[in-house]
């Protein structure tokens, strides 16, 4: 009995001291709990920051919320992050830099109408368009510059509408086309009554103007702190490990996410059907950032018309130490 209980106390101190010693880590998501974010969600769930020796808090985003404000304010370690804005972010003064790269492929994409009159981009001229602002509108801006259409209202070009979080103006018919996800508005729409038949899509990827979207960032000055820097490695393991398996189990990995969602606010058919499509963005990445991914947003963004987000080019701005520590 006695030496029972001698390892039940001498297991218990394991435990204590474990859980003591492992590493606080906080992550910053561009936007609300939902499966864009899944495997971060099931590498927390699933035991793979514990394992790694991390304890990871998870803090959602949402419409008031600048995952590039709360990096510079010490409100996380790490940061989701669309790569325009944290370039914009670091050429005025804000060293963000990418560690890893979950996400290969773009889900961004206009949606328009045919019964706008609507087939190919060269029936974008003098049409309105639904586009998101804050940063999501440089690969658009690009997009038309290369297409010769002017975004300001002139003869010839398009008519550009500051599209609100929602999918509205097409539906109301305020916009022949909107901004949408492949994962997320342009479901909304089919949700809202019109039919894949009645619309047509323009992926950026498909256009060549797609820039990357959700990787992850920290501050560079962190990156020399020896300690910190093997946080992140032990972070884009488990993170990775999080998630192939979500790639794997999506409808499993959907569920998880909803368990997640303290707002009560989203539903399982609709992370079910995201998870599916936000597999096919993230299938085919290790982590690992693809250089010619980087040099093509790049040069969409100085593309970007009068008013580009970056004047010049970013130095610094990624790095493969960590993924290549990750990936051993």
């Amino acid at each position: 009995m006695k030496l029972k209980s001698l390892l039940a106390a001498a297991v218990l101190g394991t435990s204590a001291t474990t859980a003591f010693s492992a590493d606080d880590l906080t992550l910053q998501l561009k936007w609300v709990t939902q499966a864009q974010f899944a495997g971060y969600y099931v590498a927390l769930e699933n035991g793979y920051y514990t394992d790694e020796g991390l304890n990871v808090t998870i803090k959602p985003g949402g419409p008031d919320i600048a995952p590039t404000q709360v990096l510079a304010g010490g409100g996380a370690d790490v940061t989701v992050e669309w790569m325009p804005a944290a370039l914009a972010a670091r050429e005025k003064g804000l060293a963000m830099v990418n560690i890893a790269q979950p996400f290969k492929s773009s889900g961004m994409m206009l949606t328009c109408r045919k019964d706008a009159g609507v087939a190919s981009t060269d029936d974008f001229k003098g049409k309105t368009l639904g586009v998101w602002f804050f940063g999501n509108e440089f690969p658009f801006l690009s997009w038309m510059s290369q297409l010769g259409l002017p975004t300001d209202g002139s003869a010839g070009g398009v008519e550009v509408l500051k599209q609100g979080f929602n999918v509205d103006p097409i539906l109301n018919g305020q916009a022949a086309c909107v901004s949408t996800m492949t994962y997320n508005e342009y479901w909304q729409v089919i949700d809202a009554g019109l039919t894949p038949e009645e619309l047509v899509t323009f992926k950026y990827e498909d256009q060549g103007v797609a820039t990357l979207e959700d990787g992850l960032y920290v501050l560079e000055e962190n990156l020399s702190d020896a300690a910190f820097s093997d946080k992140m490695v032990r972070f884009v393991r488990a993170s990775m490990k999080g998630w192939k398996w979500a790639e794997d189990n999506p409808s499993d990995a959907a569920m998880i996410v909803l368990d997640y969602d303290e707002t009560g606010a989203q539903t399982e058919n609709h992370q079910v059907r995201m998870m599916g499509e936000i597999a096919k963005l993230t299938a085919g990445s290790d982590g690992t950032l693809d250089p010619a991914d980087y040099e093509r947003t790049v040069a969409s963004l100085l593309a970007g018309g009068s008013d580009p987000v970056i004047t010049k080019e970013p130095q610094g701005a990624w790095t493969h130490a960590i993924t290549d520590a990750a990936l051993k």
